[in-house]
Order: C-alpha cells, then structure tokens, then sequence
C-alpha cells in the first residue's frame, strides 16, 4: 500500500512521466530537498522504510520548506510494500537504479514515461537482492577520484534529464506559460 506522508494527500495521483524512490533514506535533509524537487518537477517521491529518522522530523520540514504541501509523497513500510505496490501499478513502471556500479551511462540511457528512479540510502545504497530486482541499471560519469554524488544531486540530474527525454519539462512550461 503506498500511504501519504501529507495524511490528506491522495496517495494515486495518476501517471508521473517520472517517479523517484528513495531507499532507506538516512538523512532528513536530504528527503527534505528530494521533496522539494518532487514538489517542483511535478514529480511523485516514493520513501521506502524504515528511514533513519522519523518522517516528520523538523529538519525534514526545515528542508522541504512550503513545498511538501505540492510534493506527491508516497511512503511504503518496506522494500516488499513497495514491489507489491509496484506489481499492483497499471501502466507497470520499470524500475531504474542509479548506482556508482553500473556500466550504462545515465546521459546515454533512453528513459521511458513512468520509470521510477530508485536511489539507495545515503551510508549504504542498496543491497545486492534489491540491486537484483532493478531492472535497468545507470550511473553518472564521476572522475576517478569522487566517491559519490549527493544522493539528491544525482536524483536531480538524472530526473532532470529523464524529464526532458518523457516530455515533463514541455508540459511544465506549457502550464507556466497558461
């Protein structure tokens, strides 16, 4: 079941052209900040627990500022809610993890409406079964001697670029300009 963080906020908002979903997350700020790209890119953020936090922390708020009212926030107990959830969805969403391990470059990857990008906390990524259960794979060019991205600043990019590829960012400005 995907449940709103808002309480009110209903939790089907009909299809995202792109979806991300944040595994474990650790840090409040973060899910703050990944909230407020949601908010702004009209994007639905799936939070799969437990967090490292409680989920209605300040700093959380603090980050997300006035844009958690506009952000679809879904949040699921755990990794088998979210594949029930998932395996329940009509159109089915593919399942793209951004990993510092994968092969396919994300800025030569042919994203489709409805992928959800999956990000895994922020002290350990994800764990190999559910690495397994993605099903494609892409990273972000880094030189040699980064370690990671911010997990935000990745799920910026490469929602950024995804959102051009699905037409988002047409109809975002399309809207603006009505």
């Amino acid at each position: 079941m995907c449940e709103s963080l808002q309480g009110g906020y209903p939790p089907d908002v009909g299809l995202m052209p792109v979806e991300i979903a944040l595994f474990q997350p650790d840090q409040a700020g973060n899910v703050g900040a990944a909230a407020r790209l949601a908010a702004c890119l009209d994007l639905r953020l799936h939070l799969i627990e437990p967090c490292g936090f409680p989920l209605d922390d300040q700093r959380m708020r603090r980050a997300g500022m006035d844009y958690l009212d506009l952000a679809a926030l879904c949040r699921h107990a755990d990794w088998p809610a979210f594949l029930r959830w998932r395996a329940g969805s009509d159109p089915p969403r593919r399942l793209v993890l951004l990993s510092t391990q994968a092969t396919q470059r994300y800025d030569r990857f042919a994203f489709r409406a409805h992928d959800i990008l999956l990000l895994g906390s922020e002290s350990g990524g994800v764990p190999e079964d559910v690495r397994a259960q993605a099903d494609q794979q892409v990273r972000i060019p880094m030189r040699p001697s980064a370690r990671s991205l911010n997990v935000v600043v990745a799920a910026a990019m490469v929602a950024g670029y995804a959102a051009t590829q699905t037409g988002l960012l047409d109809r975002i400005e399309r809207e603006r300009m009505t």
